[in-house]
C-alpha cells in the first residue's frame, strides 16, 4: 500500500491512476477514525474536507474537478464531462447526481464512489479513452449499473479492464431469503455461499456479461467487516462508520 494506506491500482500500460483509500490516514475521530471520506454519514464537516483534501494531494489529482456521487443503490450512471465537480468535493460536498457510477472520458477528472461493504469497481478503457467509478451494491447488481456503466464507457469491450475493491466477504455477510434469491435468479446459485451472498462474484459475473475477459478482471483481497484495522464497515459497526474509496482518473495531458 503506496501512499499512506492507499491501495494503489497498476492499470498496465494504460494512462490511466487508479487507487482504493483505506480507513486511514485522517482527521476524523471517533466511529469515523480517521480518513473517512463520506460527507453523508454524520461526520464533521470540517475533518472530512480535510480528509478529501490530504488524499487529493497524496494520489495527485485536481480536487476542484473531482466528483462524486449521491449513492442511491440504484443503477443510472452519469457522464461527467471537462469541467468535472466544479469545486464540490472539497467545497459544499454534495454529491453530482442521485446515482451509483459516473464515467468520464474527461482528462484530470478523478471520479470517486464510496463504500463500507458494498463493492467499489474501477474501470477503464487500456487506451485511456475512458474510465468509470461504480457503487456495485446488491440492489444496483441486480440492476444492472455496472452493466451499464461498461456501456456508457463507449469504449470497445475487448480494450476495458476492471478491478473490484475490498468488500464484506461471505464469511461476514448472511442476508435474508429474498435477497439471496434475487441474487441467485441474477447471477446464478454459484454465488449464494449459504447463508451468504458473494458480492465479488456478482461484480465478476456482470462485467463479465458486459463483455470484459475473465483476463481483464482483478480482486483487491480484503474483507471490509473481519479488517476493522483497515476498512469501515455498515455491518460490523452497525451503521455508524464512515467510508473509503475507489478513486479513477485519466492524467491531465500536457
Amino acid at each position: 500500500m503506496s501512499p499512506d494506506g492507499v491501495m494503489v491500482v497498476d492499470p498496465g500500460s494504460a494512462p490511466v491512476r487508479a487507487a482504493f483509500t483505506t480507513r486511514h490516514p485522517g482527521r476524523s475521530v471517533g466511529a469515523f477514525a480517521s480518513g473517512n471520506l463520506g460527507s453523508a454519514c454524520g461526520d464533521d464537516p470540517d475533518a472530512v474536507r480535510a480528509n478529501r483534501v490530504a488524499l487529493s494531494s497524496r494520489l495527485g489529482f485536481d480536487p476542484d474537478r473531482a466528483v462524486t456521487l449521491d449513492q442511491v443503490h440504484g443503477s443510472a450512471v452519469v457522464t461527467i464531462g471537462r469541467v468535472g465537480g466544479d469545486g464540490a468535493f472539497t467545497g459544499a460536498m454534495t454529491g453530482f447526481g442521485d446515482a451509483d457510477a459516473a464515467v468520464t472520458g474527461a482528462p484530470g477528472v478523478a471520479l470517486l464512489a464510496m463504500g463500507a461493504d458494498c463493492p467499489v469497481v474501477l474501470a477503464w478503457d487500456a487506451g485511456g479513452l475512458a474510465v468509470a467509478a461504480v457503487h456495485a451494491g446488491w440492489r444496483g447488481l441486480i440492476g444492472g449499473v455496472l452493466e451499464a456503466a461498461v456501456v456508457a464507457m463507449g469504449s470497445p469491450v475487448t480494450s476495458m479492464r476492471a478491478v473490484i475493491g475490498p468488500h464484506v466477504r461471505p464469511c461476514c455477510y448472511p442476508v435474508g431469503q429474498e435477497v439471496r434469491a434475487g441474487i441467485a435468479t441474477r447471477f446464478g446459485p454459484d454465488v449464494v455461499r449459504g447463508a451468504s451472498v458473494d458480492l465479488g462474484a456478482c461484480c465478476e459475473g456482470a462485467l463479465l456479461a458486459a463483455g470484459l475477459s475473465p483476463g481483464a478482471i482483478a480482486r483487491v483481497p480484503g474483507c471490509t467487516a473481519c479488517d476493522q484495522d483497515r476498512f469501515f464497515s455498515y455491518r460490523r459497526d452497525g451503521g455508524e462508520t464512515g467510508r473509503q474509496a475507489g478513486v479513477v482518473w485519466l492524467p491531465a495531458r500536457g
